[in-house]
């Protein structure tokens, strides 16, 4: 696959070690992930560091980036091979519909490695009690370009809530939040405890989270059938048990991956037991492959689809391999 000069930046720029100098021969692939200052950047790191230590010729590297949306946008473009996607998105993406209307394209999964409880934490001391006491407040909805920040718009749409929705980074909206230039923000959940970013706010002042109504809760499960709705009962120190919608989070390729490397990437993930874990504590004793048959919206890369096959996993007929 031919590097555009963005993607050859990209690779220049990022610092994740590498096991040792790459050979001229090795396959050199570019992961997108998301903000730096997300704990999910630091999975990524990890991703990048099991690929390179497992899969042989291959030397991996990650980017920032703006998480799912624009990860789907790079592979498109072929800046990037592999990196986060949500589910939910994914099936956007591969469908044309939602945020990928008229311009469908295929990025085919090779794991999920996460479910991702979208949380909206707020100022304790904003008075915020329920969704509808966003209505006109400053709110982030997400990182801009995430995946997070399109279902989140989706949602206060749906429900009939406007909020006034400002843009930014994780690290931006962090620090407009303890400086009280924001109510609060949509963040995604590592597992169900809250993600680092949340509990940095926490520690600066006391932040809760909002839980949908129940009449909330109904009208989306009946209307968004992209996303789940979940109950979390221990997300953090001091957060009684809330509401609120979920999708997962997952690996995807860029289309034109090769089987083998596909297989070789799919096969690291699944049968690590320490790296992944290491780097993010949700996935310790997690099992790749079921979440995957249960959580995967969009049909496997071929390659990876002939790990689940050889493992003697039976693979849903949605989830099988496309034929072009």
């Amino acid at each position: 696959m031919k590097r555009t000069i963005l993607a050859a930046a990209a690779l220049a720029a990022v610092s994740l070690v590498v096991t040792g100098p790459a050979s001229a021969q090795d396959k050199r692939l570019l992961i997108g992930s998301t903000s730096a200052s997300s704990s999910q950047y630091g999975y990524f790191v990890a991703l990048g560091q099991l690929i390179n230590d497992k899969v042989p010729g291959v030397t991996a590297s990650v980017a920032e980036t703006g998480a799912t949306l624009d990860n789907l946008r790079r592979m498109e473009r072929g800046q990037v091979d592999l990196g986060l996607v949500t589910t939910n998105v994914v099936q956007h993406a591969w469908e044309g519909t939602n945020e990928f209307d008229g311009r469908a394209m295929k990025a085919p999964l090779l794991f999920v490695y996460s479910p991702a409880p979208q949380n909206v934490v707020v100022r304790k001391d904003a008075n915020v009690e329920r969704l509808s006491d966003l209505a006109g407040k400053r709110f982030n909805p997400g990182i801009r370009g995430s995946a997070t920040e399109a279902t989140a718009q989706a949602v206060f749409q749906t429900l009939g809530i406007a909020p006034d929705f400002v843009p930014g980074s994780t690290t931006d909206v962090v620090d407009q939040v303890k400086d009280n230039r924001l109510v609060g923000y949509v963040k995604s959940g590592a597992g169900e405890k809250l993600d680092a970013s949340s509990l940095d706010i926490n520690t600066f002042t006391p932040i809760t989270v909002v839980s949908l109504s129940d009449d909330e809760a109904a009208t989306l499960k009946e209307k968004m059938k992209d996303i789940s709705v979940v109950e979390i009962e221990k997300a953090g120190e001091g957060i009684p048990p809330y509401t609120t919608w979920s999708f997962a989070l997952a690996v995807s390729a860029n289309a034109e991956m090769d089987e083998e490397t596909a297989y070789q990437i799919t096969k690291a993930a699944v049968e690590d037991e320490t790296v992944q874990a290491n780097a993010l504590a949700s996935q310790k004793g997690v099992d790749l492959a079921k979440l995957t048959m249960q959580y995967a919206t969009v049909p496997l890369h071929p390659g990876a689809a002939r790990y689940y096959e050889e493992k003697g996993i039976d693979i849903p007929e949605a989830l099988r391999p496309t034929q072009e």
